[in-house]
Parts: structure tokens; sequence; C-alpha cells
């Protein structure tokens, strides 16, 4: 592929005064076309080449990474960072969007913010909301089984990983409808300014929220407060607080970066404790919502998958893996902004630029995956867990864990009280939201 023949030419031309403008490939020609189908058009631009400049929907221009090598020597290299200020015109392109967080920062800091989260998602504190994730979802499925028919996303994928969040960082039950609406809003690629005043309001209502965790925190002091996060009781079971690590004093995680204290470093500054609960709570609920309505719809339009799972139960690993390779919750991942000149798939990358690491187009590389057009819960599970859609090197998403056990437990537990789940017709075709994620808005089902 870094044959001189294979290298993108200089996509730069002279227009009719003089000027210089660029005449590059639209990455969306048809918006409508690739909400449906993104696939078709990533698999063009790979064969073109792996690595290649672009415009993007809202009329910037950025290198998008398409290939399966390509993506990961560009999630693991140095000199691609993920502060917008290694990017050429970010004081155009504006700051973070919500606080700064850990996908917007470089090692130290990257590391510190890091560090202070991920006691709350080690694989036995995720173990331990298992009988509160299955609950929820007991308690989803016990309103809608008997009507017989739902829209999937309303009655289960979003409303689970949504309650599990929310508990988790103590967001009030009043609460959690109007923040699932500023979240829809922020996500979707269909209204900028739509989109700026969820943005708006959320920010009010986070900073907010932080407030009160202060205060509380200033009237009832933790004689602890001066360890890490994950060694002074920073996450209570979601459940309310039945045991289980790290549940003593009962402190939602929330409270727990508001009281977190680094050695070096102290506290967490008022942009980084927005930051961080922006991206726990949107993160926390969005992809996992995406993951849960894909997995069902791709296992409804396979019923030969579908029937293999039914009568295996063990392939649900599979199939959650698989639908994480062929239908990724997100089908880019944050943007990474060049610090220094640098060549990736054979292409000089000027310093200062900006590059799109499509995980989608990545995990249907024909050179990693066999038939990756095929959707197949029985694929090598050595193979099929190389996919990209959680990231790769030190920004590898830390809720992994937590948004497979919810997918899970939510495939398991539908399709065992729905065994003739299939779709409803009826009630209208299945749609693809037009947005930065990949996700259903509505699955009509029936059983």
């Amino acid at each position: 592929m870094n044959r001189e023949e294979d290298v993108p030419k200089d996509p730069r031309a002279l227009t009719s005064d003089g000027a210089v403008t660029e005449l590059l490939p639209e990455l969306t020609p048809d918006p409508a076309q690739f909400t449906a189908d993104p696939h078709t058009r990533y698999a063009q631009l790979r064969a073109e080449h792996p690595v290649q400049r672009v415009r993007l929907p809202h009329g910037a221009a950025a290198w998008l990474v398409t290939g399966g090598d390509e993506v990961r020597t560009a999630l693991t290299d140095p000199r691609l960072r993920n502060d917008i200020k290694h990017s050429g015109t970010w004081q155009a392109d504006g700051g973070f969007a919500i606080g700064r967080n850990m996908l917007q920062v470089d090692p130290p800091d990257h590391t510190r913010l890091r560090r202070l989260v991920a006691g709350t998602f080690t694989h036995r504190r995720i173990q331990a909301m298992r009988p509160r994730v299955q609950r929820i979802t007991d308690d989803l499925l016990d309103r809608v089984v008997p009507l017989g028919s739902a829209d999937l996303v309303e009655a289960l994928s979003f409303p689970l990983p949504v309650t599990v969040i929310c508990e988790l960082l103590g967001v009030p039950e009043a609460d959690r409808e109007a923040f699932r609406a500023w979240s829809a809003h922020m996500v979707a690629a269909t209204d900028p300014q739509a989109a700026t005043a969820a943005g708006q309001k959320m920010t009010e209502y986070l900073a907010g929220l932080i407030d009160d965790r202060r205060h509380a925190t200033a009237s009832a002091p933790d004689d602890n407060r001066n360890g890490p996060l994950s060694a002074h009781g920073a996450h209570r079971p979601v459940d309310g607080g039945e045991g289980g690590e790290g549940g003593e004093g009962g402190h939602d995680v929330l409270t727990a970066l508001v009281r977190a204290r680094d050695e070096e470093h102290g506290a967490l500054s008022a942009d980084e404790l927005l930051g961080m609960a922006f991206l726990l709570l949107v993160a926390g609920h969005e992809t996992t919502a995406n993951l849960i309505s894909s997995a069902v719809f791709l296992l409804l339009r396979h019923p030969d998958q579908l029937a293999a799972l039914r009568a295996d139960p063990s392939l649900m690993t599979g199939a959650v893996e698989e639908t994480l390779r062929y239908e990724p919750p997100a089908l880019a991942v944050a943007y990474r902004y060049a610090a220094e000149r640098l060549t990736l798939g054979g292409v000089d990358i000027p310093k200062g630029d900006p590059l799109v690491l499509s995980v989608a187009a990545a995990n249907r590389d024909p050179a990693h995956f066999t038939e990756p057009d095929r959707f197949d819960i029985r694929r090598d599970p050595a193979t099929t867990a190389a996919h990209l859609s959680f990231g790769y090197g030190i920004h590898h998403c830390l809720g992994a864990p937590l948004a497979r056990l919810e997918a899970s437990i939510a495939l398991y537990t539908l399709l065992r009280r729905c065994p003739d789940l299939r779709m409803n017709t009826e009630a209208g075709d299945p749609a693809w939201r037009p947005s930065l994620l990949r996700g259903l808005d509505r699955l009509p089902v029936r059983w």
C-alpha cells in the first residue's frame, strides 16, 4: 500500500482568481445513504487509500484513517495527540465542549485523570453491579412484556444504561429524562443550534450537581478523602449499598471525584470535574444503548445467528463482540492532532493537521477479518477481539467491561423472556440516527 502510485496526490488546486483550494472527496456525498450504511463508503475510501484527506460533513478538512493497521498505529503513536491545542487551527475551532475530560488530554494529565477514576471500573466492582443491572433489566421488561410489542430503544436499550450510569454518579431520577434529551441533541449531527443549547443546559446542570457535592463534602468531610479514588470508597454499589467493595461511606462516583486528591496536583480543577462528569454520563449510556439495540437488530436480521445463540447461550460473548466489530457504537474515536510532522500509511501528515480514526472502517478491513461484511457470532474469539470499537492503547475505554456486562444481561434476559421476538414491521422500520455515534433511533419489535 505504500508504493508511490498508491499515495494520494496533493489535493490542492488553483481557482480562477489564483487562490488555493482543496479538491477533496466528500466523506458523506449522500448524507442519508451514509447514515443508513456508512460501511460501503468507508470501504470505497479504504480501497483508494487507507489514509487520505477528506471533506467532513460540516465542511472542515481532515485526514481520514480507514485501514486496520493504520488506525491501530495511530491510536498508539505519541506524536498524535488528543489535546485540541495541537491543532493548527484550534483557536478558530474552539475549545472543549464541556469541561476537560480524559478524551481531550494527553499524558501526564491523562494519566492522572484516568488513575483517579479507574478504580471504579475494576473487574471486581463491575461484577458487583451484576445483580442491580439484572434487576433494572427485569423491571423494564416487566412493564412491556405484557404488551406484546414495543420500541426496544425506548423500552430497554436506552433506559437500562441511563439508569445504571445515573445511579452510579448520583443523578436524581427526576432529572434523568432531561439529561437524556440533552445528550441526544449533543451527539446528533443534524442541528448545531440544538446541540449548542443542549450543551449549555447540560453544563449548567452538571455544574450545579458538582456544587451540591462540594457543599455536602464540606459539611461532612471524609477522613479518607486524601487517598486516590480507588482507595477511599469512591464507588457504592448501584443498588444502594448492600455491601460490596468500596461501599463504605455510601459515596457516588461524582462525590468521590469531588473529594479525590492527587499527591502532586491536589484536587481536580473545576473544568476537570465538569469534563469527567460529562464524559462518564454521556459515554456511559449512549454507546451502551447503541450496542444493545444493534445486537438485537443484527440478530433479528440474521435468524440463523439468533437460532444459534438460543441453542447455545455460551455464544453470548461472541454475539456481543461480533456486534461491536460489525456495528460499533461509534464510527470513529475522538480527533487526533499531529503534534509534529509524521508519516502514516506512507502519507505525509503536516504538523497541526487533524485526523479522524475510523474504528468502523478498521473493523471491516479484509486484511484483518475474513469476510468482514458477514455477521458471524461464531467467529474465532481471538479474531473478533481484535476489533477497535473501544479504542486501543492508553485511551482504551474504561467503561468497556460495564458496557459488555449490560449488553450481555439485556440480551440474555430479552431472549429468555421473549422467545418469539421478531421485527414489528407494522409499527415501522428500524431507523439509524444521524449522529456522531452509531445507533438506532427506533427498533419496533413484537413477541
